[in-house]
């Protein structure tokens, strides 16, 4: 029986929309926006102990402070979404020397906006990709969306389609909702942010430059009776976010096992990883990770460096760490992985060329 092609990554590019702001501009805007939340000195901390410096957003930041409807939010989403995953899909195929007739099949992941046609039909005829790609339009993943995004452009190789072209976008703050003070929006403001990111996965036999990294399989875990850990609750002024259980204490919980479960699937054992890629869904959420895999210290400085940089922009985070990870040189096997709504956790297997 033939082996199965092995999936090679041929580029990665990542890339914000054009507006910035501070963490301390963002924290003296949550005065604004949430005068009863912000006056509680505890819940004001969260934009310190968040230890984000600054982040992308989709407008400036003044515009978040008026009340904005569902629709316009959307639109916005529309017109930053488009402009920025035609410009990082168009970058990674050059990156890729892949020509966008020669892609047969386009993943698109995001959570934070709507879109029907879906993004990959935009993306598609912007860029002159093959009209009869395959077409795998991804939502409602999250931040496990960046992850499980990978995992799914490797299995298309696998199935015999040898130029992958994936993208994943999210602009977060869009989901903001002024006048909304749950602590779960409050928490959102404090950390969430926006940017977009795109890569060429090609079967290794594919021409082209040396493969970045290569994948070797992928876990995926959905927990029982978990819904109301995270997601968005659909209400007349957009997307609110949904937060519950302590998710550094379920990290801590379960991913031990679940690494070691997701590795032994594919005949690896924990000794063969000695690089771990993993969204930071905050800075708890990562020291969780480093308690519960029993990691080196600044084993996860890529996370932490990207969170301090850009925030948590959901599924896209990861694709930024796996870029930070790979200025590192890194050498041998690794493991990729998010957790998201559902509440799921995805895993995916890698490795890296040798010096």
């Amino acid at each position: 029986m033939p082996s199965l092609p092995v999936p090679a990554v041929r580029s990665l590019v990542t890339g914000l929309p054009p507006h910035r702001a501070t963490q301390a501009q963002v924290r003296e805007a949550a005065r604004t926006l949430f005068p009863r939340m912000a006056a509680r000195q505890s819940l004001l901390d969260t934009f310190q102990n968040a230890q984000i410096e600054s982040r992308a957003l989709a407008r400036p930041l003044d515009w978040y402070l008026e009340p904005r409807g569902f629709g316009e939010k959307n639109a916005v989403f529309l017109e930053e979404a488009r402009a920025l995953i035609v410009r990082l899909a168009r970058e990674a195929l050059e990156q890729a020397q892949v020509a966008p007739e020669d892609v047969d099949a386009v993943i698109v992941v995001n959570t934070s906006g709507l879109s029907t046609p879906s993004l990959d039909a935009y993306l598609i005829g912007a860029l002159g990709v093959n009209r009869h790609a395959a077409r795998l339009p991804i939502w409602g993943l999250g931040c496990a969306g960046g992850a499980a995004g990978l995992a799914r452009a490797a299995d298309l190789v696998r199935a015999g389609f040898r130029r992958v072209l994936y993208v994943a976008v999210e602009l977060c703050s869009l989901t903001l909702v002024k006048g909304d003070e749950s602590k779960s929006n409050f928490v959102g403001t404090a950390l969430f942010a926006d940017g977009g990111a795109a890569c060429v996965v090609t079967a290794a036999d594919v021409p082209g430059p040396a493969p970045l990294l290569t994948l070797h399989g992928a876990y995926s875990t959905l927990i029982e009776d978990s819904e109301d850990i995270m997601g968005w609750d659909v209400v007349d002024d957009g997307l609110k976010v949904r937060f519950s259980r302590d998710i550094p204490a379920l990290v801590r919980e379960m991913m031990q096992e679940n690494v070691a479960r997701a590795l032994a699937a594919h005949g690896w054992a924990r000794e063969d990883v000695n690089t771990f890629v993993v969204h930071p869904g905050g800075v708890k959420v990562v020291a969780a990770y480093e308690e519960a895999l029993g990691l080196e210290p600044g084993a996860l400085d890529s996370s932490r460096a990207v969170l301090r940089a850009h925030g948590n922009m959901s599924s896209v985070t990861v694709l930024f760490v796996l870029q930070e990870t790979l200025k590192r040189r890194p050498v041998g096997r690794g493991l990729l992985s998010a957790m998201g709504p559902g509440f799921s956790a995805e895993h995916v297997l890698i490795e890296f060329p040798g010096k």
